[in-house]
C-alpha cells in the first residue's frame, strides 16, 4: 500500500541500520526460546558478546502473561541493546533451580557468562526500560529519526518531492510509522494532490490516530478541502474593501490564503475578525486560528506569529 501511495513522487527507498518494526523483532533474533541443552551456548556464551535477558515463565502463570507483551516490546524498542531468551520452567526446570528461582515471572540479565541483575514479578514499562538500559546500555539511534528530521526540513522548504522520498524510505522499513505516513500526506497536500493525501492518511492504523503528526495532517487536509470551494479570492478581497465589517468575507479569505500558502495573511484576517467582533460566529475566528495552529504544527513560524498576535488582541 505504501508503494502505491508514494509512487507519485517517483521514488521510494530504504535506509541502513537495524531499525525496524517491533513486530519483526522475533524474526530478527532478538527474542527466542531457550532450553536446558541450549542454555550454555545461547545464553552463557552469547552473553560475552551481548547482554542476554532470560525470562523464566510457565504456561499456567497469569503474571507471566501480563509481563510478556511489555517485556518483549521493551526489548524490541531497545533495538539490539539486549536479547531475550524465553525459558519455560515446566519443560526446563533445571536452570531455574540452579539459580534459586522460586517465583515467576523472573527475569535475569547475563553478561560475560555471569548473571548480573534481575527482577521478579510484573513491572511497569518505565522500570523495564530503565532495567534494560542499566544492563545493556542505551538503545542505538534509530536511523528513521534522522531521515524524518531531514524530511521535515525539506517539507518546510516546500521541497515536496525530496521530502516524500525520505518519508517513503522510512515507510519501506516501518510501514506503520505515523510520522512518515503523515509527512507523506503533507507532501501530497503541498503538491495539490488532496485525494492522494487522503489515501496516505488511510494507512495510519486506527489506534495511532491520536498521534500529533496525524492530527496535524488531517487538519491540513480539511483546510485544503475548505479552501478549494472558495474559488477566486479577488471577489472576497473586493467585498472587504467595500465593507471592512464583512467578517464572513474575511473568514473565507483567511481559508483561501492558507490554502495558497500565505499563512501570515490568513492569520491577519482572522485576527482582524477577533479584534472587531470576538463573538462573531460563536468565536469562530479564534477557533479557526487554533485549527490552523494544529495543522501547521507548534514549531511553524506562522503558528508562533499567530499566537503572538492573538495574545496581543485578547489581553490588550
Amino acid at each position: 500500500m505504501g508503494g502505491s501511495v508514494s509512487g507519485g513522487f517517483g521514488g521510494n527507498g530504504s535506509y541502513g541500520g537495524n531499525g525496524g518494526a517491533a513486530g519483526a523483532s522475533g524474526a530478527n533474533g532478538l527474542i527466542f526460546d531457550v532450553t536446558t541443552q541450549s542454555f550454555m551456548q545461547d545464553v552463557m556464551e552469547a552473553s560475552r558478546q551481548q547482554t542476554i535477558l532470560v525470562d523464566f515463565w510457565a504456561p499456567w502463570c497469569g503474571p507471566c502473561k501480563q509481563l510478556t507483551p511489555v517485556l518483549e516490546a521493551a526489548v524490541a524498542a531497545a533495538r539490539g541493546a539486549v536479547k531475550l531468551a524465553k525459558m519455560n520452567i515446566d519443560d526446563h526446570p533445571e536452570i531455574a533451580g540452579q539459580l534459586g528461582i522460586q517465583s515467576i515471572p523472573a527475569v535475569i540479565a547475563f553478561k560475560d557468562g555471569q548473571p548480573i541483575d534481575g527482577f521478579m514479578g510484573v513491572q511497569p514499562e518505565s522500570q523495564i526500560k530503565s532495567f534494560i538500559e542499566r544492563v545493556g546500555g542505551a538503545a542505538p539511534a534509530n536511523p528513521a529519526d534522522e531521515y524524518l528530521d531531514q524530511a521535515d526540513t525539506l517539507l518546510a522548504e516546500k521541497d515536496f518531492g525530496g521530502a516524500a522520498q525520505l518519508f517513503g524510505a522510512v515507510m519501506q522499513a516501518e510501514p506503520d510509522n505515523v510520522r512518515a505516513i503523515s509527512g507523506l500526506a503533507q507532501c501530497y497536500l503541498g503538491s495539490g494532490e488532496k485525494e492522494r493525501a487522503a489515501q496516505a492518511l488511510d494507512l495510519v492504523p486506527e489506534d495511532k490516530r491520536t498521534d500529533p503528526s496525524y492530527t496535524a495532517a488531517k487538519a491540513a487536509l480539511g483546510l485544503a478541502e475548505q479552501a478549494e470551494d472558495l474559488g477566486d479570492l479577488t471577489d472576497l478581497q473586493d467585498r472587504i474593501d467595500r465593507d471592512p465589517l464583512d467578517l464572513q468575507a474575511r473568514f473565507d479569505l483567511a481559508l483561501g490564503l492558507n490554502g495558497r500558502g500565505d499563512k501570515e495573511g490568513a492569520v491577519d484576517q482572522l485576527i482582524e475578525i477577533v479584534r472587531r467582533d470576538r463573538e462573531w460566529n460563536e468565536d469562530g475566528a479564534r477557533k479557526q486560528l487554533l485549527q490552523f495552529f494544529e495543522a501547521w504544527g507548534f514549531k511553524d513560524p506562522a503558528s508562533a506569529y499567530g499566537r503572538r498576535r492573538l495574545s496581543a488582541v485578547l489581553f490588550s
